[in-house]
């Protein structure tokens, strides 16, 4: 199962459009989770459109209108892991502490807001992956969004992808 992990996509404020990057791998993914930060329902809409299957939460910048259609946390059984996906889990320092605290019984925690790609693992094996931006860098070098594989039960093949890098 192929995965797509991507967050905080800020339409229209930080982009007029989506990288055609992301854009190619939603349609390649079997799978497309995003942790927040939409801003614009027509953002919604495109991924919906373009998903064989979306799996997404609302984050702090989405308003009333993104708030009524996604949940504050979304949960999901993919290929015999447990996912949770949220947009904001706080501070760097703890993050892995609290949220095996917070969600437990989760396999994969999918997170957003910082705009700072994250892959870490709690102790316990709560697996924590944020996939950056691909849209509003701020302070990181590079747009990102992560893939990944769900095979016999195991998350493989997590890739930070760099927006515009050679390959």
């Amino acid at each position: 199962m192929r995965l797509l992990l991507t967050s905080d996509t800020h339409l229209p404020k930080r982009a007029r459009a989506l990288p055609g990057e992301l854009l190619t791998a939603v349609d390649r993914a079997d799978v497309v989770i995003h942790a927040g930060d939409w801003v614009d329902l027509a953002a919604l809409d495109l991924f919906a459109e373009r998903s064989a299957r979306l799996i997404g939460v609302y984050g702090n910048n989405d308003g009333p209108e993104l708030r009524a259609r996604l949940p504050e946390v979304a949960r999901a059984e993919l290929g015999g892991l447990r996912f949770a996906v949220v947009h904001e889990t706080g501070p760097a320092q703890g993050r892995e502490r609290r949220c095996a605290e917070r969600f437990p019984g989760t396999d994969v925690l999918v997170f957003g807001h910082s705009h700072i790609p994250w892959d870490t693992t709690a102790p316990g094996g709560l697996r924590l992956l944020n996939p950056g931006s691909p849209t509003d860098r701020r302070r990181q070098p590079h747009h990102t969004f992560m893939t990944a594989e769900v095979t016999g039960g195991s998350l493989r093949d997590v890739t930070l992808h760099r927006i515009g890098a050679a390959a």
